[in-house]
């Protein structure tokens, strides 16, 4: 299973190690929620097919003393995608979706675009060809309103896919908003209204919504990181153009409940058949990703992550046992401190006797944190020393003086090209999307490329201003010999 870099964290893999992990969850709470730095958490266990046990510890924002409870709502983030899955499967067995019927079908707007070919497996399964990165750069220039998911899609038929349909899986936000919208068309329902109706009311989810862009003071408040610290979000405003592919809101009683729906073998919200079509390999090409659930053929399970700023989840089910467990909290990881994978991962361990060993040091993530934390002050001082030596800096002179002076302009560009663009695109997040996941490690990114470059050109100015520059004339006008 994937988590990509605290931006789209799609799943948390509990890879099989050399021992289950031991120890009650309360005690391993109470160890790790402190070291983790998550302000409340809040956890759900289902054995049997039944709810065995949930507990909540902390406080809903920082400041305050409103406590968490098993039934405070939190952001579920990309779980939401199995709700969207499901809409879509309960759309297949009424006879209105075709599952392998293309994408233009169903929308219009997509008929003479290449992305109209597309199907709805292909959708559901992330082999649509649509990106990651295409995924995280969603258009923000649509305002909120209650057509706002309409108009986010009608703009996705200029966005071409990044590969052909079925050339290879990669996760995209980008499938499942398109599947919100199918879902409005078909159903002629918006995507909210749907999803209550269908689903959240039907098995009972009281404290269950869908984001609908107004806020909420009931969920759980966000929590950023900020320097090895944690910062919260001013306020619980929800946003309806993402919802399909994480706005579902909702408690861990109440995801709870949807689980045991999803692991009971029966006929009642989606037939037992669609549901084990859900969690089984949608293709070849998509081997351990179903409908909205990712697949571990290690330890049969099926689960779903989700992050969302300031907010990380984490659902994993064991259908052939009818157990599961989810885990919220209301913090999202920084970069080596304050994670929350290890709370999340170790609870859900603990509640299904599954192999975990920790994630082991985070001492090279903390060092490079570390390291772009400081390295705008270190280009300050030496901005400083810099002026200080300016003397010998304009006392350069010929090719070498010239490549010591040129030479660190270069590679502060190329460091600020990679830093502010292509470690981001790789990573599928732009640095809009990490600063708004981790505002700390966006500011020091960014910092870090522009004080470098500052610092080059800086010298340039010291080297090529004032008397006895090296770029003023070098030649001394010589006495008239002839008198």
């Amino acid at each position: 299973m994937i988590r990509l870099l605290a931006v789209a964290s799609i799943s948390i893999g509990l890879v099989a190690q050399s021992a289950p992990a031991d120890g009650s969850i309360e005690d391993f709470i109470e160890s790790e929620m402190s070291a983790s730095g998550v302000p409340g958490l809040s956890y759900a266990v289902v054995s049997d097919g039944e709810i065995k046990s949930v507990g909540a510890y902390g406080v809903l924002r920082l400041g305050g003393d409103e406590e968490i409870t098993p039934n405070t709502p939190f952001l579920a983030g990309s779980i939401t995608k199995s709700f969207t899955a499901l809409a879509i499967m309960q759309l297949i067995e009424r006879g209105e979706i075709d599952l392998d019927m293309q994408l233009s079908r169903y929308l219009e707007v997509f008929g003479n675009q290449p992305s109209g070919v597309i199907t709805i497996r292909q959708l559901l399964s992330h082999t649509s060809g649509f990106s990651t990165l295409q995924g995280n750069s969603s258009d923000s220039s649509v305002a909120s309103s209650d057509d706002e998911l309409e108009r986010t899609v009608d703009l996705l038929t200029g966005v071409a896919p990044a590969y052909g349909p079925d050339e290879r899986w990669e996760y995209s936000n980008t499938n499942y908003q398109i599947l919100g919208r199918v879902i409005e068309v078909v159903s002629g329902e918006e995507y909210q209204a749907y999803i209550q109706s269908n689903i959240l009311d039907r098995l009972g989810m009281n404290d269950s919504f869908v984001a609908d862009g107004e806020t909420h003071d009931s969920m759980a408040t966000g929590h950023r990181p900020w320097f090895g610290g944690r910062r919260p979000l001013a306020g619980n405003l929800t946003d309806r153009g993402t919802a399909p592919q994480g706005g579902v809101i909702s408690s861990a009683h109440d995801l709870a409940i949807y689980m045991q729906m999803m692991m009971n073998g029966e006929d009642d919200v989606l037939s037992a058949a669609g549901k084990t079509q859900m969690m089984s390999a949608a293709s070849e090409t998509s081997p351990f990703y179903g409908f909205g659930w990712f697949l571990d053929s290690a330890d049969e399970s099926v689960s779903h992550g989700g992050s969302t700023p300031g907010v990380e989840t984490l659902a994993v089910m064991i259908p052939a046992e009818r157990s599961g467990a989810v885990v919220l909290v209301n913090r999202g990881s920084g970069m080596g401190f304050g994670e929350t994978t290890e709370l999340r991962n170790g609870i859900v361990a603990r509640a299904l006797a599954l192999n975990y060993e920790g994630e082991g040091s985070r001492w090279f993530q903390k060092a490079v944190f570390l390291s772009l934390a400081f390295l705008p002050f270190i280009y300050l001082l030496s901005m400083v020393w810099a002026w200080h030596r300016r003397a010998d800096i304009r006392a350069k002179h010929g090719a070498f003086g010239l490549f010591s002076l040129w030479f660190p302009l270069l590679t502060t560009l190329a460091a600020a090209v990679v830093i502010l663009w292509l470690v981001p695109n790789t990573l599928g997040a732009p640095l809009s999307v990490v600063g708004r996941f981790q505002p700390d490690l966006g500011l020091a990114l960014t910092a870090t490329a522009v004080f470098g470059v500052l610092w080059a050109v800086f010298r340039l100015v010291v080297a090529y201003s004032g008397e006895g520059s090296s770029g003023s004339s070098a030649s001394i006008s010589q006495p008239d010999r002839n008198g």
